[in-house]
Order: structure tokens, then sequence, then C-alpha cells
């Protein structure tokens, strides 16, 4: 069991690492919900081809099947940040996921409440 996630998701993935061209290091984790059904990353944006500074928050439904799809929730300056967002969206998508029928409407709940708004 992790502590620093909610009880319905494990942490599935977690490295720090320091690219070739810079010596600053990075961080990358996923993140996964207890039915298979969603899996977020914390990732460095520039791994998904942005040239935005900081890290972006991804949800990849249905990971590793044909009909999977990832979209980009939100890009902060910070890990921390990051995780922070990330942390609030699996709260958020937990309370209102109800099983696969239910997975579209719950991760678009999390989405919106965790974009930033302009």
């Amino acid at each position: 069991m992790d502590v620093d996630v909610p009880l319905e998701w494990s942490t599935e993935e977690s490295r720090t690492y320091t690219p070739v061209e810079t010596d600053r290091e990075l961080q990358y984790r996923t993140y996964l919900h207890e039915s298979g059904d969603l899996r977020l990353k914390v990732a460095p944006a520039s791994l998904d081809g942005d040239d935005h500074p900081g890290y972006s928050l991804t949800a990849t439904s249905y990971p590793g099947l044909d009909l999977s799809e990832t979209r980009r929730v939100r890009t902060v300056l910070t890990f921390d940040r990051c995780t922070r967002i990330a942390r609030q969206f699996m709260d958020l998508f937990s309370t209102s996921y109800d099983g696969p029928g239910s997975l579209e409407d719950a991760l678009d709940y999390a989405t919106e409440r965790t974009r930033a708004h302009r």
C-alpha cells in the first residue's frame, strides 16, 4: 500500500534520472487505479514532445488495450505540484467512478476539476 495515494490507487513506477543534455535531475511516476482501467503519469512535459518547461499530468484510459486513450490533464512547473494535482485527481476520480460504464464520466469530472481555469 502506498501512503501518498488514495486506497484505490497504487504507484506503478517511480524513477529519478538525469538526461544527457543537462545536469538537472528529473522525475517520472505512474499510478494505476485498482480496476486497471486508468493510469496517471506525472512526467517532464518534454517527454510528450512539448517544449513547455515543467511536468505534465496525463491520464490513459484502458492502458495496454487497443481502445486506450491518453489525455493531458495539466502542465505545471514542478514535480511536487504535479504530484499534488495527481492526488487531487485520484480522489475526484475515485469518488465518481463506479465501474467501466462510468469511466468516461469520472475521467471528465476529475479532469475538469483539476484543470487550470483562466
